[in-house]
């Protein structure tokens, strides 16, 4: 699968998500830092990308001003999530909602919830 790191993302994600055969592109990395969040959804959707990111600003411009994209997952866990809780929630979404992929999923430390545009 291919992913996009938002900033706001632990770099070792995309290490992981490496290791597990996936190929990943950071924001900072391999784009520009600092780009305007519309950007940032703009680049993940042109190069079919699932976004992944810690920032609540995606849910508005995927519903608000209904954006493109080609999945969002939003890892709602809290400032001092740890490393390991991070890739615990994303196998679960990797493995249990990978036919949603294409949607907008809101993880958390309990559950998965997939918005629906």
């Amino acid at each position: 699968m291919r992913f996009l790191l938002d900033e706001s993302v632990d770099a070792r994600i995309g290490q992981y998500l490496g290791s597990q055969g996936h190929d990943g592109s950071a924001i900072a990395t391999d784009h520009p830092a600092s780009l305007k969040d519309g950007q940032v959804l703009a680049i993940a959707h042109r190069e079919q990308r699932i976004l992944i990111t810690d920032d609540r600003n995606f849910g508005e411009i995927v519903f608000r001003h209904q954006s493109s994209h080609a999945g969002v997952i939003y890892m709602r866990l809290g400032a001092y999530a740890d490393l390991a809780l991070k890739i615990e929630r994303l196998n679960e979404v990797l493995s249990r909602h990978s036919n949603d992929l294409d949607r907008f999923l809101v993880v958390t430390r309990s559950r998965v919830r997939i918005r629906l545009q």
